[in-house]
């Protein structure tokens, strides 16, 4: 279990280097109150290439751990590199990236505690998202703002925290970004919450790696895929799920991912 805490930590790291800034023109931050969570959050927003010459609105991305999002300088070990991915496809979305909590990052994450690590605070971290963040957004930007133009999107405990925001609510949500969920902090609660979700209309894309360590990671997800399709009909193709061959619990598998599971979802 090593590797997981790891992972875990490092996203409670405050990093500092000396790279330069490689956030591309279109992203702009600001900070906003968050109640549900007795503090402030600090906000990355990527908008289209185009959002300043059309008046047409757009879906919108909300994505955990926004620091390791666009910008190499602030991200840990290494960006997604969201923007200039989604620059390369002229993509036309709105992406809301929310940074993490530091040291309370496992609390907000994770929606129940674990007798061994603690944590639990999700549904306070989810009310600020749909109570708090994304009132401000559909306010200040031209967004679609239905459940089938919102997705949820995150990796590690970001993928856990995704998958039980599309549980919890189906009717903001209506697509998520799993990659390399942690569902081994809270499988049995979260396996037991799928046995009593009577549908699941959520379309998902699932992304692992199949070396990721000792997590069951490829075991949780076929079991997961398996509760979701026994909601719905398969015909309906409205999950996906990607093993990367040799693929580790990192920056570089997510990165790697994104394009691919983004022209999917969209």
């Amino acid at each position: 279990m090593k590797f997981v805490i790891t992972f875990l930590s490092f996203f409670l790291i405050s990093h500092s280097n000396a790279q330069q800034s490689t956030v591309s023109k279109n992203v702009t931050n600001f900070s906003i109150e968050a109640p549900q969570l007795n503090g402030t959050k600090k906000i990355w927003v990527y908008l289209p290439e185009n959002y300043s010459t059309t008046t047409k609105k757009f879906p919108v991305i909300y994505m955990h751990d926004g620091q390791n999002l666009m910008d190499s300088k602030t991200s840990y070990v290494g960006e997604w590199n969201i923007d200039e991915t989604l620059d390369s496809v002229h993509a036309q979305v709105i992406v809301i990236g929310i940074e993490h909590g530091g040291e309370k990052r496992m609390e907000e994450l994770t929606p129940y505690k674990n007798e061994k690590y603690g944590g639990g605070n999700a549904d306070n971290y989810l009310k600020f998202i749909t109570e708090t963040l994304k009132p401000y957004v559909d306010k200040t930007y031209r967004t679609k703002s239905n459940a089938k133009n919102t997705c949820l999107w995150g990796s590690s405990l970001g993928g856990l925290v995704s998958f039980y925001g599309a549980l919890k609510y189906p009717e903001i949500f209506g697509k998520i970004g799993c990659f390399s969920p942690s569902f081994w902090f809270n499988r049995k609660e979260i396996f037991d919450l799928m046995n009593i979700t009577k549908s699941f209309k959520t379309k998902v894309y699932f992304l692992c790696g199949d070396n990721e360590g000792d997590s069951n990671m490829v075991e949780d997800l076929n079991k997961i895929e398996y509760q979701i399709n026994s909601k719905r009909c398969e015909c309906q193709m409205l999950n996906k799920k990607t093993i990367i061959k040799g693929g580790q619990h990192n920056e570089k598998l997510w990165r790697e991912g994104f394009k691919k599971a983004y022209l999917w979802l969209f």
